[in-house]
């Protein structure tokens, strides 16, 4: 915690669970505050995604998109495989682009169309939210509900997840939460709480807590959210190298990541303008850590962020 606060970020919240119990702290933040989850959303709609029957994991996207004219798998979503890109979001990107467009809002149609216009990425494991949109339409094409109502009615009340929530298009997180900052690259950091997350749809539109995503995690590696054989399938894992973690792999909905001293564990790592979130889980769901920040973020936040999740699910923190 103590190194996190150093690297000048506004607050931080954690939490390691083990069999021996749990451990919390909060600096800067409100003990149990919600906070936007970013890209850890994707694990959910990737858990989602696999409990339909229905969804077969290398049937092609065009089967329930018939608009996306490419010869990509659902596999290649959920795994970031299918050389997709994202379209440009004007309130994720500058401080003009945030004061102007904070609380517009967007449709996953419109987006997916910008998307599909776009060419492909060079490399075959490309990282995109793209990948989780379509996710996110192909779940109401199979289902006839919204995105939400799947993420809501199969894991966060299952669960019990009382922090946790899919906004739509609610610019607000509920109380008590902690504030979102943003620099933009200036030296005045802005206070960006306020956002309507439609542009995240699938992919990091979700509010949630230390406590509840670590949860979450433990359930879902621990066997209860996913029958054996689909959980084989998210764990499977591809090699990742655009991560930035030398050794990282990439299943469905989550990374697997070395351990400095050896052995491996899951995890995602998750941002949405002015927070930062990680976390990891063992194999067997065990053990659980979590972290988040609020505001910007330097490459010595993300060291110390990852030495606070490597030593929680190791076991030496």
């Amino acid at each position: 915690m103590i190194e996190i606060l150093a690297t000048g970020v506004a607050g931080v919240g954690a939490e390691v669970v083990s069999p021996y119990g749990r451990r919390h702290a909060f600096a800067g933040t409100p003990r149990e505050g919600r906070f936007r989850i970013g890209s850890l959303t994707k694990t959910f709609t990737a858990v989602v995604a696999l409990q339909l029957a229905d969804l077969k994991l290398d049937s092609l996207v065009r089967y329930w998109l018939p608009e996306v004219a490419r010869d990509i798998t659902v596999r290649d979503l959920l795994r970031h495989t299918s050389r997709l890109l994202d379209p440009k979001i004007p309130a994720l990107t500058s401080a003009e682009g945030y004061q102007a467009e904070r609380l517009r809002s967007y449709t996953p149609e419109e987006l997916a169309g910008v998307a599909l216009r776009l060419g492909t990425a060079p490399e075959k494991w490309s990282y995109a939210n793209t990948n989780y949109l379509l996710t996110a339409m192909i779940i109401e094409r199979i289902t006839g509900r919204c995105w939400a109502a799947e993420i809501t009615d199969r894991i966060i009340r299952p669960l019990g997840l009382d922090a946790t929530s899919a906004p739509g298009e609610s610019p607000f997180v509920p109380c008590p939460h902690a504030r979102g900052w943003a620099s933009f690259g200036t030296e005045t950091p802005l206070d960006v709480t306020l956002l309507n997350p439609s542009m995240a749809v699938g992919s990091g539109a979700l509010i949630s807590s230390v406590r509840d995503l670590s949860v979450f995690y433990a359930a879902l590696l621990g066997g209860e959210l996913l029958l054996r054989a689909r959980l084989a399938e998210m764990t499977a894992t591809v090699p990742a190298d655009a991560i930035g973690i030398e050794g990282a792999r990439y299943g469905l909905g989550l990374a697997e990541l070395p351990l400095p001293g050896g052995g491996r564990f899951f995890s995602h790592f998750g941002e949405l303008l002015g927070y930062h979130a990680w976390a990891g889980v063992t194999a067997d769901g065990s053990r659980t850590a979590v972290v988040y920040v609020t505001g910007d973020v330097t490459g010595t936040t993300m060291d110390a962020m990852s030495a606070l999740i490597q030593g929680g699910v190791s076991g030496t923190r």
